[in-house]
């Protein structure tokens, strides 16, 4: 049986960074640059690109770091949304550039946002909460398996099966 692994504590880093400590960017960026790339490459599609993001977002998150409120949501999840919108702004000001250049017709087909964001609310909704907290844990947060079951007091291989099967009803929610 292995160990789970110790939490990293985000809102003492993002605290540190607003105290000009570098070092704790440092480590928040070994900790969390990858999950933040995965974020960025998922939106952007394109590996460089990303990258520059995540770069401007650990830039943001340094100077941002004192305006980080902790009453309002996690330190991590904080992080997550400096990057997706960073990432957001540039397909939007990149749409506005192509826009701009050629006369597109609308398309039923552009993705929009907000709707696409209040329908996975909704499904996430249709989840029961313990599968829920896990999803959120697991893609939002980026814990692992073994750090949700730790979390959760609930076995391992039932986080796996509540994880599989909610991903599983959220692509059917999601059509």
């Amino acid at each position: 049986m292995s160990l789970p692994e110790p939490l990293f504590d985000y809102e003492h880093h993002l605290a540190a960074c607003a105290r000009g400590e570098r070092q704790a960017l440092r480590e928040l960026y070994v900790q969390e640059s990858p999950r933040l790339l995965g974020v960025a490459k998922r939106l952007v599609r394109d590996t460089a690109l990303a990258e520059d993001i995540v770069h401007d977002a650990f830039l943001k998150i340094w100077t941002g770091a004192g305006r980080f409120d902790p009453a309002r949501g996690s330190a991590r999840g904080w992080m997550f949304s400096v990057t997706r919108h960073l990432a957001l702004n540039y397909l939007r000001d990149h749409h506005r550039e192509i826009q701009g250049d050629v006369d597109l017709p609308d398309s039923e087909d552009t993705f929009d946002v907000q709707e696409y964001s209040a329908r996975i609310h909704l499904c996430l909704e249709q989840l029961e909460p313990a599968r829920r907290t896990c999803i959120v844990h697991a893609y939002v947060d980026g814990y692992s398996h073994a750090q949700i079951s730790h979390k959760l007091g609930t076995p391992l291989g039932t986080v796996k099966a509540w994880i599989k099967r909610s991903l599983t009803a959220l692509r059917e929610c999601m059509g």
